[in-house]
């Protein structure tokens, strides 16, 4: 079969497993608070237990070593993630919500690092690593389909539970349509240990940790955020398709770069930076800093997840899937530790406004750490471009 269509059906995965099972709760949160399922505490709990169930799911991944565990936790993953979307049509309360975003949480995970850990491969033995790139961008237009569709039943005055519904049908379409074309696994997946690379690998799982810190805070409270904003009008359901659309052309943009160590360093620590000026405009409190917040945090938001992944494969090009569900974990505990630094900055001063300084300053410092060790790298590398020694002469073309 084509790798063109399984880079598609890959796309269309990611689209579906994290744009509706995964960040659904996102555009649902205003409509579960003002039908009084939840209060604005039980809404941070919720989230947190999605990233919790991430966490698990990515730490679970981990382990998955044989063609078998791998295939299940992906087909697991994606059936999961449209069998507890439908089962949210029944949810009333607290309680049902909470255990089915953890369950939509472990589910996502295991979609996205399996999918990551096959597709990558698959595009690269194939000479289409732009087209691999461009799977990153299946979120994005997830988010934008589920937040047009929100729009749509906002308009239509139905309730979250017909919203869920429309969520999980459209979910299963696409799983049905897809499922034939998943890309497969081609050779025993074994952790192979990489030499030299682990201390990269701890800087890359530190800087997505702090990745995932700064950039959930605005994308959990976005909406709702939107819905205050604009006292509950229709405009305020704008705010989420425009960040999954820039998402997606964030993407298509970083994937256009030169295939280089050194032009990954530099986009991955502009698209930190970048995200932590989004961060930061959130807290002028106005439609206009939650649209600069939109722009310039959902712009880099997947195109930072794309680059750290191929900043993973120059530094550790083997157990490529292990090393995936090692970073996702990494991300999983920033974004699990998001909202509950909302919730104590809400008890301590009645807002968002500390946990948004601390997540912008978290996205600032892992850009400062991919600086400090790009100076380093170039530091170490000095001796081995300089002169040659006295009485050698450097022959052209002759450099091993």
């Amino acid at each position: 079969m084509s790798p063109l269509i399984r880079l598609l059906a890959s796309f269309i995965a990611l689209m579906m497993a994290m744009g509706i099972g995964r960040f659904a709760l996102t555009p649902q949160m205003p409509h579960l608070l003002s039908e009084g399922q939840i209060d604005l505490t039980g809404a941070g709990l919720i989230a947190a237990a999605n990233y919790l169930g991430y966490f698990v799911g990515a730490v679970d991944s981990i382990f998955a070593r044989s063609h078998h565990h791998v295939r299940g936790r992906m087909y697991g993953g994606l059936w999961l993630c449209v069998l507890l979307t439908l089962g949210s049509y029944w949810a009333q309360g607290f309680w049902p919500h909470l255990l089915l975003r953890f369950g939509t949480g472990v589910a996502s995970a295991w979609a996205l690092v399996m999918i990551t850990s096959l597709s990558q491969p698959l595009a690269i033995a194939a000479g289409r690593a732009r087209l691999g790139a461009l799977v990153f961008a299946g979120p994005g237009l997830g988010i934008l389909l589920t937040g047009l569709l929100a729009l749509g039943s906002n308009w239509l005055g139905q309730s979250s539970a017909t919203l869920w519904l429309v969520y999980g049908v459209v979910a299963l379409v696409m799983l049905l349509a897809i499922l034939p074309f998943l890309p497969q696994p081609t050779a025993p997946v074994a952790h192979v240990h990489h030499a030299g690379s682990n201390g990269s690998i701890a800087h890359l799982c530190w800087i997505y940790f702090l990745y995932g810190l700064g950039y959930i805070i605005p994308a959990t409270f976005l909406s709702q955020m939107a819905s205050a904003q604009f006292k509950g009008a229709w405009q305020a359901d704008l705010f989420w398709p425009c960040f999954g659309l820039a998402a997606a052309m964030g993407v298509v943009m970083a994937s256009l770069r030169r295939k280089d160590p050194h032009t990954t360093r530099r986009w991955l620590m502009t698209t930190l930076w970048l995200q932590a000026a989004g961060v930061f405009s959130c807290l002028l409190g106005n439609s206009w800093g939650l649209a600069l917040g939109v722009l310039l945090c959902g712009a880099p938001f997947l195109a930072c997840m794309q680059l750290v992944m191929a900043r993973l494969r120059e530094v550790a090009p083997h157990g490529y899937q292990r090393s995936t569900g090692l970073l996702t974990a990494s991300f999983a505990v920033g974004q699990l530790s998001g909202p509950l630094l909302a919730s104590v900055s809400s008890h301590l001063s009645g807002g968002l406004q500390p946990a948004l300084v601390i997540a912008g300053g978290g996205l600032v410092l892992a850009g400062a750490i991919i600086l400090v060790n790009r100076q380093s790298a170039v530091s170490a590398s000095e001796p081995a471009r300089g002169e040659p020694a006295p009485g050698k002469t450097a022959l052209p073309g002759n450099s091993r």
